[in-house]
């Protein structure tokens, strides 16, 4: 049994820990106090006033917090939001070895890195602009190129993914979408993109694919053929150039999709899995895109998305 009663009482094992053992100076000794201070005030505003209940989306969300500020405190920097994560990350080691907690939440949890660059995404009202801009109305390529805008920016797939999703993969309100490294993942579709493939599926893609030799990909080329990440590539330049949008990729509705729903206050594990990142590590980097600036849009994209948000 830990001879640490409650959690204020393994804070200043940990401090003394810091201290004797470790011998930082008091300068860096007040600075992991004022942090750790913090973060328990984190954990209690979220409802886990004990260590033991701490999991790994509290400690991300700690570290959004950090970046994005609040009332009492300024956003910080990512050198002072490494600091106070490595604090985070040793008092559970230390809470760990110690035997207050069975479990290490913030193992997976890295500090930010000075120089990584945040994703960029577009707004929701851009979104719109793209697909509305998917080609010329009612021709059986327009209906493929609305459906495959919307599986990209309403699932978060890569475009890998999305060229490599074949018929069988389509289900009522869901898709089968193959990842790195052979894993699959299934994921909800929403209703706008859920009505796109549909009408592509039942009207479009029988008269595409009479020009081929019956493939069974979801997405064709105009020959009937599965269509190739350049062709998708291409799809997407120009309604991007035709909605008169710059410098939009796969990767930004991918980041677009992720980003609107930590906005919405989605549970970053959620997002996750919907990414199909192996660590929640990757993307914990979206909790630091600034999300503030797309709040107001996010109901919008919700509707459109069909995601839960929490």
């Amino acid at each position: 049994m830990s001879r640490y009663a409650d959690t204020e009482a393994v804070l200043a094992g940990y401090l003394a820990h810091l201290a004797v053992e470790r011998g930082l100076a008091a300068n860096t000794l007040a600075s992991y106090r004022r942090d750790l201070r913090r973060y328990l005030d984190h954990l209690r505003s979220r409802g886990r006033p004990s260590l033991e209940e701490v999991a790994e989306h509290d400690v991300v969300a700690f570290l959004a917090a950090l970046r994005q500020g609040d009332e009492r405190h300024p956003a910080l920097a990512a050198g002072s939001a490494a600091r106070a994560v490595s604090a985070v990350r040793g008092l559970h080691r230390f809470a760990v070895r110690e035997g207050v907690c069975a479990h290490d939440p913030a193992h997976e949890v890295h500090p930010p890195s000075r120089l990584r660059h945040l994703p960029k995404a577009i707004g929701v009202d851009d979104v719109e602009r793209l697909i509305a801009a998917a080609g010329p109305k009612d021709a059986p390529l327009t209906h493929r190129n609305r459906a495959l805008l919307e599986v990209l920016y309403g699932t978060g797939a890569r475009i890998s993914e999305a060229v490599g999703m074949a018929l069988e993969d389509v289900e009522p309100g869901r898709v089968r979408l193959r990842g790195k490294a052979g894993r699959s993942r299934v994921v909800p579709l929403g209703r706008f993109a859920g009505q796109a493939v549909s009408e592509y599926v039942q009207r479009a893609r029988p008269l595409i694919w009479a020009n081929g030799r019956g493939s069974a990909a979801l997405f064709l080329n105009a020959r009937g053929g599965r269509l190739t990440r350049q062709g998708a590539w291409e799809v997407l330049r120009s309604a991007a150039e035709r909605a008169g949008l710059e410098g939009v990729s796969p990767h930004m509705l991918r980041h677009s999709f992720a980003t609107h729903l930590l906005d919405g206050g989605a549970d970053v594990r959620v997002v996750q899995e919907l990414l199909g990142h192996a660590s929640v590590t990757t993307t914990q980097v979206y909790t630091l895109a600034g999300v503030d600036r797309l709040r107001e849009a996010y109901a919008a994209a919700r509707s459109r998305a069909g995601r839960p948000t929490s």
